[in-house]
């Protein structure tokens, strides 16, 4: 039960009244001075207690986590600083729950008065005087003065005192909070901004202008979930990846960090992207946890002598191939990184593209997710079919300025994004071909494929007969693949263009099994027996006849080039 406060002392002394706002005066300066807030929290007490003459005094805090008061410094004959009490527990928690002064006259006779605390200590409570630690009718938390000493009991006077040291330390404990929170907020600030900069030099420098492989990155925040990457590798090849790391912020930026790192360095020593995204999820598996986030990513290798790309697909957004007005996607194969080793294979399954003079453009979720332009009303996002219009709007343009118009018009007006934005784009520089086809390995498609031949070599400049020379060299050649290379199904890629210097080449690709150039050697015409003569009339028939390393995920690269007169 709460006691009304006693009439003693209801009119102090003028000396008792002129001390009483002396310390009310030094604590509200200390309380805004404080460098140290424990340290003036635990003065404060003990100069109240003094001034008081109480025989004991406690400051309790609620534990912004638990609810829970926590003593946080205290006076007299039993330390108790670290005591919890659930929140209403005792007479400090009723003058915290009712945010008001309590007085107990006897607290042996009070039902909130937490004996427990007396059984443990040792000491013994006869009165309290609790005043809560308020500031705009938020609590947080109470002072507590125990047994007046000599017997008396407290008065309106110690009331007055207990509350105006409550009020300045109500004050000086929520400027403490707030410098601290200020405090926290910068150190974040700098964090995040010092994370932005280690990412930033994470990407890509700038390529020169008209390198194959162009990238750019717009991220939603200061750091950004989303990557590219591009490494030039020897023999003309270019290692590139995009990916998307689940979630935002820092931890995000931290996996995007580490994806980065290892494709970067393991994209130098693996030649094709499946097995270099098995192995990056391998170890994602075994060092990143299972905090429940995972990578998106898409892996590529190019190889600039043929147009061609070898490319896996992890959990991704399929990459577009835009061929003549239209485009074709590379669904992914697997799930995303980082989840379990064995749902991403060494044996993943990749797309062997020849580019053919096109380009192909890989792109994060925050490009189809973004809303389009035409119902931002209706919240309709872009879409893949989205990203396929803005691609071919901005496709007479070079690379770095068809990337950049992409990303202007997704955020159009300086309207904040709703995901970070990552395009990459992939192309084949070489002249656009004259012929490109991708063609069974069967006699049956070869009649068709003679007539288209003869059509490209006429349209190169070559005189009729030497294009029936083209023909047959080309019909020769692939005969080859499929009699000896293949033995059964499979696949040709052929290429003709006019090179710059003015000579027609031929390039043909086959996926069979590698072959030694050097026992594929002409024999003579007068060594008379069966087979063997193809080779001779192709070397007879052409300038140059070459057998080049086969791009990633091929088996043999045939080059084949003729003079235009």
């Amino acid at each position: 039960m709460v006691s009304p406060m006693p009439d003693v002392a209801r009119t102090p002394s003028a000396a008792a009244y002129h001390r009483q706002l002396e310390l009310i005066a030094e604590m509200s300066h200390e309380f805004a001075n404080s460098r140290d807030l424990g340290n003036t929290l635990q003065y404060g007490l003990e100069q109240v207690v003094a001034f008081v003459g109480a025989e004991a005094a406690s400051l309790f805090l609620i534990d912004q986590r638990t609810s829970e008061l926590v003593c946080r410094a205290c006076v007299g004959p039993v330390n108790i600083t670290g005591l919890r009490l659930a929140a209403g527990q005792g007479v400090v928690g009723q003058a915290v729950a009712q945010n008001r002064t309590v007085f107990v006259k006897d607290a042996g006779k009070d039902p909130y008065f937490a004996a427990k605390v007396d059984a443990k200590t040792g000491f013994a409570t006869r009165s309290i005087l609790c005043a809560p630690l308020s500031l705009r009718d938020q609590c947080l938390g109470a002072i507590e003065l125990l047994n007046k000493a000599g017997g008396d009991v407290f008065h309106s006077g110690d009331r007055q005192v207990l509350r105006a040291l409550g009020a300045s330390a109500a004050l000086a404990i929520s400027n403490a909070r707030l410098t601290a929170a200020m405090v926290e907020q910068e150190r974040m600030r700098r964090e995040v901004e010092l994370a932005a900069e280690i990412q930033r030099g994470m990407l890509p420098n700038r390529l020169p202008a008209g390198f194959p492989v162009q990238g750019i990155n717009r991220p939603a925040y200061a750091v950004s979930g989303d990557f590219f990457d591009i490494v030039p590798l020897p023999g003309e090849r270019v290692a590139f990846a995009i990916g998307d790391v689940s979630g935002k912020g820092i931890n995000a930026s931290l996996l995007m960090a580490k994806t980065i790192s290892l494709f970067h360095c393991l994209a130098k020593t693996h030649a094709r992207p499946g097995p270099l995204l098995a192995a990056i999820n391998q170890e994602l598996c075994e060092t990143a946890g299972s905090g429940g986030t995972f990578v998106t990513m898409v892996a590529g290798l190019l190889d600039r002598r043929t147009g061609s790309v070898l490319l896996a697909n992890a959990g991704h957004e399929p990459p577009l191939l835009r061929r003549g007005g239209a485009f074709v996607a590379f669904e992914a194969a697997s799930p995303p990184l980082g989840i379990a080793p064995e749902l991403v294979p060494e044996s993943l399954a990749e797309h062997w593209i020849e580019l053919a003079g096109d380009a192909l453009y890989l792109f994060t979720d925050g490009l189809t997710e973004s809303l389009s332009e035409d119902a931002m009303a209706t919240d309709a996002m872009v879409g893949a079919e989205g990203v396929g219009r803005l691609i071919d709007e901005a496709a007479a343009l070079p690379a770095e300025d068809r990337l950049r118009a992409i990303l202007d018009r997704l955020c159009a007006d300086g309207a904040a994004l709703r995901d970070d934005l990552t395009l990459l784009v992939v192309e084949d520089q070489r002249p656009r071909p004259l012929l490109a086809q991708r063609l069974l390995a069967c006699p049956d498609c070869l009649c068709r494929l003679r007539l288209q031949v003869r059509e490209a070599a006429l349209a190169a400049g070559c005189r009729p007969e030497a294009a029936e020379e083209v023909v047959l060299a080309v019909d020769e050649a692939c005969q080859n693949v499929i009699r000896h290379a293949y033995g059964g199904d499979g696949e040709i890629v052929l290429e003709i263009r006019r090179d710059p210097p003015g000579a027609l080449e031929v390039q043909l690709i086959d996926f069979a099994p590698p072959i030694d150039p050097d026992r594929v050697a002409p024999r003579p015409l007068d060594d008379l027996r069966p087979g063997g003569l193809g080779t001779h009339f192709i070397r007879s028939v052409m300038d140059e006849v070459s057998f080049l390393p086969p791009p990633p995920g091929a088996g043999n690269f045939l080059r084949l080039s003729k003079a235009i007169p």
